[in-house]
């Protein structure tokens, strides 16, 4: 089977590309630097043709509201278009658990558009929806810092480690559309704050992580429930103490 990996040099990316390799199917790891363009449409005609599956991972290079959804909006248009014209049979994309839950938080606002766009197209879909990637909880410290002091929502956070979100990604590739959505998150709930104090702990990072029920996510206000699945999901098998063991090991 032909697959094309959008963002398939990346974290995710580059472990679902390994992962579908080995299963002995065609993949074509598709980013800027190999020729394929989400934003131009550069390459995608060309990627995509002969292609049964296109699996998105693309992520906007900025963060900024009005940035971030002219990025997924323009490549969401612009990918799908050309799985159309290509005759994809599945349309497979990332997105994140609470999407539609925090309307003031510009991200999420722009997966949001992203997901009404791949229901609209007429391809046939599945929409995965992950918690936090565990190897993220550095960049949440650093963003969340004020000095010594790291502010963080006391909600409940589920993080999920790449090599999880990987495998999972290859699955849902290889099996029918859902036409709907797959919630995932890691095998461990506990509220953020204490998460992050946890993995900063290991770390040897000696910030102080504080539980504040105030402090927002990426400009988004945090409730008890926001960032983790309100109903079921698909667990991940990797909890944080063998996660990072496995990153120390790696590092």
């Amino acid at each position: 089977m032909k697959i094309v990996v959008i963002g398939g040099t990346g974290l995710i990316g580059s472990k679902t590309v390994a992962i579908l390799r080995q299963g002995g199917h065609e993949v074509a790891a598709a980013s800027p630097k190999s020729g394929i363009n989400t934003i131009t449409g550069e390459g995608l005609n060309e990627a995509m043709a002969g292609a049964q599956v296109a699996i998105d991972l693309a992520n906007s290079p900025s963060f900024e509201d009005k940035a971030v959804l002219e990025f997924f909006e323009t490549s969401g248009r612009n990918l799908l278009a050309a799985e159309t014209a290509a005759g994809v049979r599945h349309h497979v994309a990332l997105s994140i658990v609470g999407t539609d839950r925090m309307p003031d938080n510009g991200y999420f606002r722009a997966k949001v558009a992203q997901e009404k766009l791949i229901a609209a197209s007429g391809i046939p879909y599945t929409i995965i929806r992950s918690t936090q990637f565990l190897e993220f909880l550095g960049g949440i410290a650093a963003s969340s810092a004020d000095g010594n002091v790291v502010r963080l929502s006391p909600g409940l956070f589920q993080p999920i480690a790449a090599d999880d979100v990987a495998a999972i990604v290859a699955d849902v590739a290889l099996a029918a559309p859902r036409n709907g959505i797959v919630e995932i998150a890691g095998p461990e709930r506990a509220p953020f704050n204490e998460i992050v104090a946890r993995y900063l702990k290991a770390v040897g990072d000696p910030r102080e992580v504080v539980g504040d029920p105030e402090a927002r996510y990426f400009g988004g206000r945090v409730e008890e429930r926001s960032l983790v699945p309100l109903g079921e999901a698909r667990l991940g098998r990797i909890g944080f103490d063998e996660w990072l063991r496995r990153s120390q090991a790696r590092a």
